[in-house]
């Protein structure tokens, strides 16, 4: 049986004045499965994924979450989907239980809300930093919240931008675990990263960036190992 395809772009372009951030880029994830957008700074991935959240509109091409046209309809597809930014975010003088709070209001979850929250809170050890304001918090710290809120609601489609940037094994652990639930449950995951090992542990395929251009996309195996990495960076030059 074929799987549906949650995550499907088309041509998509966005071009900031003269500088084309990404040009022409195809990319489709199915449901239950998981991509990574991987390849160096600036080759467009957080761009692609901020064009998914809504943030960015595309300059070109079609971008559908859920089989919502974002550029259409970009409330039905932000419903769907769980969004973690590469940057910001979160609000410096609220603490993650207001986060959670906030979330769990404007999405309307049941009142079973909190459970989830404290499951989440303790799996990535900011339960005792629950009562907390963010401003405070270390990159990782902040990393690890991120994920926690764009994962809360189990959503349709998770989107998580370097999400294991400046975070300690026990945050990894925990995003990892936090993907392939969400995977079991059916969800589509994308990850972007510039951290080629976590990419193959947690990710079917991998499509690789460079200039706002996919380059090449294939299973993560491809990537493993000596000869996968050599591999990678011989499409990254």
């Amino acid at each position: 049986m074929r799987m549906s395809v949650a995550v499907d772009v088309e041509r998509l372009t966005v071009s900031f004045g003269p500088v084309r951030a990404v040009d022409g880029l195809d990319l489709r994830v199915p449901a239950g499965a998981s991509v990574a957008l991987v390849g160096r700074n600036g080759a467009g991935k957080s761009t692609t994924m901020r064009v998914l959240a809504g943030v960015v509109p595309p300059t070109a091409g079609v971008v559908r979450v859920g089989g919502i046209d974002v550029a259409f309809d970009p409330p039905a597809a932000k419903a769907r989907l769980g969004y973690c930014p590469d940057v910001g975010g979160l609000i410096p003088r609220a603490t993650p239980w207001e986060h959670l709070q906030l979330a769990a209001a404007l999405r309307r979850l049941p009142d079973s809300w909190e459970h989830r929250a404290e499951d989440l809170l303790e799996r990535f050890d900011l339960l005792d930093a629950a009562d907390r304001v963010t401003a405070g918090f270390s990159h990782g710290m902040g990393r690890r919240l991120s994920v926690v809120l764009a994962a809360f609601h189990e959503p349709e489609v998770l989107l998580l931008d370097e999400p294991f940037d400046g975070v300690d094994p026990l945050g990894v652990d925990a995003t990892t675990g936090v993907i392939r639930e969400a995977r079991l449950s059916g969800a589509a995951v994308l990850v972007s990263t510039h951290l080629l090992s976590l990419a193959v542990d947690v990710c079917d395929e991998a499509v690789v960036l460079r200039q706002g251009r996919v380059v090449a996309a294939s299973p993560v195996d491809a990537l493993r190992g000596q000869a996968g990495a050599e591999h990678y960076k011989a499409l990254l030059s």
